[in-house]
């Protein structure tokens, strides 16, 4: 067994979070034979405090301020970032949609490590706040369709489980902190997203209001949430509030559950509804008071605001191994596009496949040229000799436009061909060469790849969409 640490960095419309959690590897495989490393235990050994993102204004984030929290946490944890080995910074929901995300990012590169991933697509969000609250395992034990909402201050992302299966993710424009206010009830902000999608007035900046002022708002919301569980009839509000970018279909589940901030307020005692200066509070009480949710059965997440840290913290990174083939890679490789065949391009002689990968090549060149991509493939279940090598020749010959532009290949394999096909190109093609197993990826995905582990027979990796949303 070998182990590593793995840090998870928050950075959301409301909240700032850190968690460190200690990922345990192990040999599944029998004696003498392909081993077959996977990620055995996870378990959090840090949990940060809950603090509020630091902004310089609605639209720039304080990369600053953000640095300042992370260092305050790594110094408390105990943990020195020269032991962190992977990982994830996630910045989210409407913080992902600020002037200077990337700037932050840069920020907490020094708090990194060798290998932490920095995304923020809702996809990626939805999976790994379902995972941090548990609602995947829920699924898979009860052997049913759980439909988890990660409800936060500016978006809430939705993910649809069977049977511990993922089947669909989305995002809404629905959040506590899309209507800010102060300790009076005056209103200090209001998110444009809200705007577009209410079908009630909507206060204006400088009003004082209550939470009957509020409630038409609200309810839009909170009927945008039941009509993507299903529990209501219509598309209507369900279209306003959609995210840009994403899709969403009503999804009837059985069972709902909930994370994110705002779940912390469904079961919360009375307070004053102004305690967090949003309309978190009044959103989590209509949620509770919906009658459409009360007819759906109900799981209590085992997290809640934290659910996406944890996630990112101990459930973003997967292994490639068994049958991997690398040599001289730059590690850590990130945010590189992925380009898919399709199984007739792929299945076709080494001409047909030449041919479909330098046409799909031109997908990723801009004005100054072509960038670093990752060819996916299905691969094939016991690839004879020669039908490796008419791959591999395919490869070399389709490959070549990105080799001439200074890059190298990476290919990405479902089935566990990857070390064969690796040698064959290896022996086609000189300098850096990497070839994953394993690894099932779309057009549209984004992998990140670090450096190997378990004395070098895996490589973690992260899958993900979207790297960062439009404004």
């Amino acid at each position: 067994m070998e182990e590593l640490y793995s840090v998870g960095i928050d950075i959301g419309t409301s909240t700032t979070q850190l968690v460190i959690a200690r990922l345990v590897l192990e040999n599944r495989a029998a004696p003498f034979a392909v081993p077959r490393v996977a990620i055995a235990e996870r378990e959090i050994q840090y949990r940060s405090g809950i603090h509020f993102t630091p902004l310089l204004s609605d639209t720039v984030i304080d990369a600053e301020g953000v640095r300042a929290i992370v260092a305050e946490e790594y110094q408390t944890s105990g943990f020195a970032k020269e032991q962190i080995g992977t990982g994830a910074v996630i910045i989210t929901g409407e913080t992902a949609r600020k002037e200077n995300a990337r700037e932050v990012l840069r920020a907490l590169s020094a708090f990194a490590g060798d290998f932490v991933v920095a995304t923020a697509g809702p996809s990626l969000e939805s999976i790994l706040a379902a995972r941090g609250a548990g609602a995947d395992e829920y699924s898979k034990e009860r052997h049913c369709q759980v439909l988890h909402f990660d409800i936060g201050g500016g978006t809430s992302n939705l993910a649809l489980y069977d049977s511990g299966t993922l089947v669909s993710t989305g995002c809404l424009d629905v959040g506590g902190r899309l209507i800010k206010v102060d300790p009076a009830g005056r209103v200090t902000y209001v998110s444009p997203k809200l705007r577009q999608g209410a079908a009630g007035p909507v206060p204006r900046v400088g009003e004082t209001v209550t939470p009957a002022d509020l409630a038409p708002v609200i309810d839009t919301m909170v009927a945008a949430l039941e009509q993507a569980a299903g529990l209501r009839p219509g598309t209507d509000r369900l279209d306003a509030f959609t995210t840009a970018g994403t899709h969403w279909l009503p999804a009837a589940a059985p069972v709902v559950s909930f994370s994110g901030g705002v779940a912390d307020c469904i079961g919360a005692p009375q307070g004053d509804w102004r305690t967090y200066g949003d309309v978190g509070v009044l959103l989590g009480r209509a949620i509770r008071d919906s009658a459409a949710f009360r007819s759906a059965e109900l799981h209590q997440g085992r997290e809640t605001i934290r659910a996406t840290v944890v996630g990112a913290g101990s459930h973003a990174t997967d292994l490639s191994g068994s049958t991997i083939f690398y040599r001289d890679i730059p590690f850590p490789l990130q945010n590189l596009p992925i380009l898919k065949l399709t199984e007739a391009e792929e299945r076709g002689d080494a001409g047909t496949m030449a041919g479909a990968i330098r046409d799909k090549l031109r997908w990723f060149a801009d004005e100054s040229g072509l960038t670093q991509t990752a060819l996916a493939l299905r691969g094939e279940k016991n690839p004879g000799y020669a039908r490796i090598q008419e791959v591999a020749e395919g490869l070399c010959r389709g490959l070549a436009p990105l080799r001439a532009a200074g890059f190298f290949p990476v290919v990405a394999v479902e089935s566990d061909m990857a070390k064969a096909l690796g040698q064959a190109l290896a022996a086609r093609l000189p300098g850096p060469l990497l070839c994953l197993d394993g690894v099932g990826v779309d057009n549209g995905d984004y992998i990140d790849i670090g450096a190997p582990l378990a004395g070098g027979a895996v490589l973690p990796i992260v899958i993900k969409t979207l790297v960062f949303n439009g404004p």
